[in-house]
């Protein structure tokens, strides 16, 4: 399988996910409001809804979700970062995994969600390769009525239009586009998208 432009970086400087969760800690500690994708998602649930949190890092949007009353599952293939979720943010169930391989079931969880989230540019770390293979395993592990939220910004080699129809061609059909996780419309040039899709 084609690797994926995140575990290059990982590979040619060592530090560079242990540098990503200081980032992301420095940024707390600061009292930066990390949470507006997790917000996003939140107001899309009832209260106790199911959250898979798909490229999950060190677990920002999963565990504030968690925190929130919702039962979420993380999943990262960097296991730094996924030492970096089970440290600060405890609860969730955080797994070392491939998007492109996801098979929850075979790992012992079983039940579907009710919302996928997919931030920070996840997208646009995958290979090119695997792209429509990780929007139709999402899919898969979305319950009926299901909707998943999947953000990245522009100029990062995966041009919106590209994704659109990706996710159409994987069974993901869009409800609603926006240029930010605060709501803004999306408009055509707009430098990010998040996109909430539901199963066709």
């Amino acid at each position: 399988m084609e690797q994926s432009a995140w575990a290059r970086m990982s590979t040619e400087d060592p530090g560079h996910s242990a540098a990503y969760v200081e980032r992301f800690r420095r940024l707390a500690a600061q009292g930066m409001d990390l949470a507006g994708e997790a917000r996003l998602v939140d107001a899309m649930l009832p209260r106790g809804s199911r959250v898979l949190d798909a490229g999950c890092g060190p677990g920002r949007v999963g565990g504030w979700l968690a925190g929130a009353g919702h039962t979420v599952v993380g999943v990262d293939g960097d296991p730094v970062l996924i030492a970096a979720a089970e440290a600060d943010h405890p609860g969730p169930r955080w797994l070392v995994g491939d998007l492109a391989e996801l098979d929850l079931p075979a790992a012992g969880i079983p039940e579907p969600f009710d919302a996928v989230v997919c931030a920070g540019n996840v997208m646009t770390f995958l290979a090119p390769s695997t792209r429509g293979e990780v929007l139709r395993r999402l899919r898969t592990h979305l319950a009926p009525g299901g909707r998943a939220a999947i953000g990245f910004g522009a100029g990062r080699g995966y041009p919106f239009e590209d994704f659109l129809d990706d996710a159409r061609g994987a069974g993901l059909s869009p409800d609603v586009l926006l240029s930010t996780w605060d709501l803004r419309p999306y408009a055509p040039g707009a430098d990010f998208l998040v996109a909430v899709l539901s199963r066709s």
